[in-house]
């Protein structure tokens, strides 16, 4: 058997983790990061349920006492600000839309953890994502969970292959209402613990109150916005950074020659513009990403190669081609035109249920 660190959240699912750990056989430490300062990101704190909240500290400390296991609080609010926080406001700086959990996942979860477990003399590192993992001829491959709705293999394409082979997702086989029955027949009290979806550090949800208070250029140069429509300045906004292409409500605009609904297409940060257009300009047949991670091959063929493309989260995915272009870009070319391509956000790529990897929406 091994000595496992796990990632406790206070949450069902690494909780479960925990427990099946235990039953194997597993040396088990629990361990729950602290990634902010919770004076420093303002907001409503006493709604607090995201995975890093003080309450998610507690419940995954009564966790480990019920199942008899070691459990540290680790702070890593110095590396989190650094790796996550900066590059939430820089990237909506930049006119682009993040996606913090995924660099959260490669930079946090994964590379910052597996320092800890080193120094705790660990041999694997385990989380309670829902996903699954095999070595198949010395490489690790992730595909996709039983449970369709809570499969978390697009939030796992940055990690390192390399990382992978010291990584354990005890959940890998089950689903979330299987996980709630383990919970419930360990007597856990987070058993029925309502699921956090909201960004960690933002802990009302209120992303825009959260940047306008953390980053001031936003709103010294928030009176120079405008907003343009078919090349015609038709009203001023609040600033780039607080909008995201797609978007249709909280423009705070209306255009009496143009009925028909707006949406945001488009976002030039060097003249402080949001380019607004109809629901058909969202389309697009290709896009180009950047910061490219494979985990499934080392490479792609030169001549691309047919995959299973997602542009978001809850995306059901098209069949696409995935040619590589120089350093770590790669297009993809859609067999169906793709609605509201966003960037800052992921593509993720499959072949079947295997998650072959990713990259950065540049275009």
């Amino acid at each position: 058997m091994a000595k496992v660190l796990l990632g406790m959240s206070g949450g069902v699912d690494s909780s479960v983790a925990a427990a099946l750990l235990k039953e194997e056989g597993h040396s088990v430490i629990g361990m729950t990061i602290k990634t902010y300062k919770y004076e420093d990101v303002g907001g409503n704190t006493a709604y607090d349920t995201s995975c890093c909240s003080l309450d998610g500290i507690n419940d995954a400390r009564r966790v480990a006492m019920k199942l008899g296991i070691k459990h540290y609080v680790t702070d890593m609010t110095e590396e989190f600000g650094r790796e996550i926080i900066d590059y939430f406001k820089e990237t909506y700086l930049s006119g682009e839309t993040p996606n913090p959990c995924v660099k959260c996942n490669r930079e946090i979860k994964w590379a910052a953890m597996l320092r800890k477990a080193d120094a705790l003399g660990c041999d694997y590192i385990a989380t309670g994502h829902y996903a699954k993992l095999r070595n198949e001829a010395g490489r690790m491959i992730v595909s996709r969970s039983p449970d369709a709705e809570k499969d978390q293999t697009y939030a796992l394409w940055s990690v390192r292959e390399e990382h992978l082979h010291r990584t354990m997702f005890p959940l890998q086989h089950y689903t979330k209402s299987e996980a709630r029955e383990i919970a419930a027949k360990h007597e856990l009290t987070i058993a029925q613990k309502r699921e956090s979806y909201e960004i960690c550090f933002v802990t009302d949800n209120d992303y825009r109150r959260f940047l306008k208070e953390n980053v001031p250029a936003i709103a010294e140069r928030a009176p120079t916005g405008k907003f343009m429509l078919h090349g015609e300045v038709v009203g001023a906004h609040d600033g780039v950074p607080f909008y995201t292409v797609g978007q249709r409500k909280g423009l705070g605009l209306s255009v009496p020659s143009h009925p028909a609904p707006l949406y945001v297409t488009g976002l030039d940060v060097l003249t402080n513009t949001v380019i607004l257009g109809d629901d058909e300009d969202l389309f697009a047949d290709h896009l180009v990403a950047r910061n490219v991670n494979l985990i499934k091959y080392d490479s792609l063929p030169t001549e691309g190669m047919r995959v299973l493309a997602k542009v978001r989260y809850k995306d059901q995915g098209v069949a696409a081609r995935a040619i590589p272009l120089e350093g770590d870009r790669l297009k993809v070319v859609f067999d169906e035109p793709r609605r509201a391509i966003t960037p800052g956000q992921s593509v993720v790529l499959y072949e079947g249920d295997d998650l072959l990897g990713g990259g950065i929406i540049e275009a």
